[in-house]
Formats: structure tokens, sequence, C-alpha cells
């Protein structure tokens, strides 16, 4: 579909790309124009957002410095949560090596923040804290419009969860506000390492009117 306007394909067709995108596990070697990623945010930036909010931030990092960088600081973080599970070190430094050498194949990494600056303020913490979830619900709207972008451009993409995980190690090594909260890391470069992953059928997941009436 890459190129292809709506004008010139069918619902079905359209149906057919979206169930068609896969995360490519590992990315091919190969240069994507940063332009590409350019325009794939901003197509990412018409997603839903509670409030219109429009709560995502984002930085675009292209200098292998500035990655290997990041990896290394999200990787202290790492080693010490899987030590602290019990794994023995010659474990840990292998898949904290594996990760970030599979990292290092993007071309370009998008790593997605959220902030709270325009969602609504309460004076109790529980619909401050549905708040927040509504943020978060808007800023994977955001990654999936991004993903769907970058495949519709035939680029390979894959959502990582890993600034969940040493969110002050991301702040510090790309210089972000204190309110940013870093929500993903999405690797971009050329298709590769693809794989179909089992989907539950939709009777297992969807009901009539009420759960436990079949579709």
């Amino acid at each position: 579909m890459s190129g292809t306007s709506r004008d010139n394909c069918t619902e079905e067709d359209l149906l057919r790309f979206i169930s068609s995108r896969r995360s490519s596990k590992l990315l091919g070697e190969g240069e994507v124009p940063l332009e590409k990623v350019l325009r794939a945010l901003e197509v990412a930036c018409t997603a839903p957002s509670a409030h219109n909010a429009q709560p995502w931030r984002v930085v675009v990092i292209r200098d292998r410095r500035v990655l290997t960088e990041l990896l290394e600081a999200m990787a202290e973080e790492w080693r010490r949560d899987l030590s602290s599970d019990g794994f023995p070190e010659w474990k840990v430094e292998a898949i904290v090596r594996e990760s970030m050498r599979r990292t290092l194949r993007a071309s370009v990494v998008v790593v997605v923040c959220m902030t709270m600056r325009d969602m609504d303020r309460y004076p109790d913490e529980r619909r401050n804290r549905f708040e927040h979830v509504m943020a978060i619900q808007s800023v994977a709207a955001f990654i999936q419009n991004l993903l769907l972008a970058l495949h519709a451009m035939g680029l390979g993409a894959c959502w990582r969860c890993g600034p969940l995980f040493a969110p002050d190690a991301v702040k510090r090594v790309l210089g972000l506000p204190e309110d940013f909260e870093p929500q993903a890391l999405i690797e971009i470069g050329l298709p590769g390492g693809t794989r179909d992953a089992e989907r539950k059928p939709l009777s297992e997941i969807a009901a009539l009117d009420r759960w436990g009436r079949q579709l």
C-alpha cells in the first residue's frame, strides 16, 4: 500500500493493510531518511487524545553516540533489576547486550514521552488517576498511528517499553523536563525479522450486549 492514496484503495484494501502490520523484531540494515520519520510523526499527531490535550512528546535520535549513551544508561538500571530477580551475572549481561545490539540496528529511534501539562486537574486523587490513564491511552493511540504510518512507507518498526523501567536514565541522558514521563522506544529501520504472532479469536475477546453472550 506504500504510496497509495485512500482514493485508490477499497475499504477491504485498507482493512487488510492495517491487519498486515507486524513488529520488525530484528530490523534490516540500511538508512531511513529522516524526512520519512518526520512525516510519519506528523501523521501520528492526528491520533485522538483526551480533551485534545495531545500529551505525547518525542525525541528523535539519529546520533549513534547519543543512542549508545542512552542504551548504556538504561542497561545499568536493567542490570540491577535482573540481578535482584536472581539471574546470574553472565545471564544478565547476555540479556542486556542482546537487547542493545537489537536496538542499535535501528536507523532512527524515537523515544515517546507523556506529559500531564494540558490534562485536566481535579481536587481529588481518584479523578486525577483517571486523567493519568487517559493520557497513557492517548499516547498509545499516537504510537499506533506512528507504526501504521511507518508501515505505509514500507519501513520496519518495533515498539519497545524499556523506558518505562529506566525513566531516570532516559530523562538524564536526553535532558527531558521533569514532568515528561518516558513511555516507549520505537526502533525504526528497514523491514526484517517479522513473524505472525497468534491472535486470540474474536469469540474469546468480545461479547454481544453483556459478557458471556456470543457474538
